[in-house]
């Protein structure tokens, strides 16, 4: 007994394994399908074809702000040294052979507006960036792996399945996802358009109900009541001759309007709300309200009546531009540096040139008036406030200046 408690005592430890840095809470979501795509809890499709493809407020809203984002320039930059000449900027110009640099933009974009996720394949050619190629959404499947984080991604068109594999550490991954935050998922992201389903479904119920209005408008919204003398009802011969002639002389667009001819014993009631009663407008104009203030829009900038939050057009643009588009492209432009920057040596920082947005103008020249009144900055101070490096002509006359004394 003793030399088994001496053995337990002074037995060597055995060798702990190499740490490695991981999430405890990685393996549990990893237990819910490792290795096995994970399908969205939603219905991409759906909601672009209910959203985008049906709703004019949706639709105008996405591609307001597709289009805004990807007029937006990038600059890149290497330590604090911007590289106008930088190959990662030529590749933004010139993605790939079908789509000019703005278009692929436009679309990644506006697959992230409707979507929640936007996706983009990078195609090499010599070891180096060649093509950037934009992913529909519908057609992208997650394949997280042991950790919990996408180690694939899976791409089917037509039953064909094509599965892009995360290279690992070093490498540079083939597909990058772009979603937007999600709180209840871990590998997709929550699209404005579902934030607003209820108010998308009121404004799109209200267009169904004007249409059906129209087509239907000649039929009558109530009851014909005969009231025949101690109880009597009309026979099957009449009900029917009724029927016909209602369905021949007061039905569709063209007949709109005209006045019902009623024989003895028959009465009109009324049983329908009237648009005033419904309050029809109002609600369909808060259902768009909604809609576009789940897109970051003001709503004046949507022609939407009723809205009186900003004192005119022009506040109204510079805060769509501001809390919109300009934060979209940031975000954009470090996912976009952050995986294509090993490729490049990685030390690539890429950022927007928010001087070259028109509808900043205003703010721009009043920031440039205060910092001209600014008599205890340099002028290299002033630059740099603005965004631009040294001109060196502050360097020269301090140099200028020691040499004569």
């Amino acid at each position: 007994m003793f030399e088994t408690l001496r053995a337990r005592l002074f037995a060597r430890a055995a060798p702990r394994p190499e740490e490695a840095k991981a999430s405890r809470t990685a393996p549990l979501i990893a237990m819910q399908a490792q290795g096995r795509a994970v399908w969205s809890p939603r219905d991409a499709a759906s909601l672009a074809r209910e959203g985008y493809m049906k709703n004019a407020v949706v639709y105008r809203a996405v591609t307001m702000i597709a289009e805004s984002a990807a007029s937006v320039p990038f600059l890149a930059y290497q330590a604090a040294a911007e590289k106008p000449d930088h190959p990662l900027l030529a590749l933004f110009a010139d993605p790939n052979r079908r789509q000019s640099g703005t278009a692929f933009f436009e679309t990644l974009y506006a697959n992230l507006l409707t979507a929640g996720n936007a996706y983009a394949e990078l195609v090499m050619l010599g070891g180096q960036p060649a093509e950037l190629h934009a992913l529909r959404p519908d057609r992208v499947k997650v394949v997280p792996g042991a950790d919990g984080w996408p180690e694939a991604f899976d791409y089917t068109v037509g039953g064909a399945t094509v599965r892009f594999h995360d290279p690992g550490a070093g490498g540079i991954a083939p597909v990058l996802q772009l979603r937007l935050h999600h709180p209840l998922d871990d590998h997709y992201g929550f699209a404005p358009i579902e934030a607003a389903a209820m108010a998308l479904d009121i404004h799109n119920a209200a267009g169904a109900w004007n249409k059906a209005l129209l087509d239907n408008s000649a039929r009558p919204s109530g009851a014909l009541v005969y009231r025949g003398e101690g109880g009597a009802t009309l026979s099957a011969e009449q009900f029917e001759r009724l029927k016909a002639e209602l369905e021949t002389n007061y039905t569709g667009s063209v007949k709109a309007g005209r006045p019902l001819l009623l024989e003895g014993g028959l009465d009109w009631t009324s049983m329908a709300l009237t648009p005033r009663d419904m309050d029809f407008l109002e609600a369909k104009n808060g259902a768009a309200r909604e809609i576009a203030l789940a897109f970051g829009i003001p709503p004046m900038l949507l022609g939407i009546p009723g809205d009186n939050t900003y004192s005119n057009y022009a506040e109204a643009n510079r805060v769509f531009w501001r809390q919109t588009v300009l934060p979209l492209v940031g975000r954009t432009a470090a996912a976009m540096a952050t995986w294509l920057g090993p490729a490049y040596g990685g030390a690539v920082r890429l950022t927007y040139d928010g001087d070259a947005v028109d509808a900043l103008a205003a703010e721009r020249e009043s920031l440039w008036r205060r910092l001209e009144a600014a008599s205890f900055l340099t002028r290299d101070e002033k630059r740099e406030a603005v965004g631009y490096g040294p001109d060196g002509e502050s360097e020269a006359k301090a140099g200028s200046a020691s040499w004569t004394s």
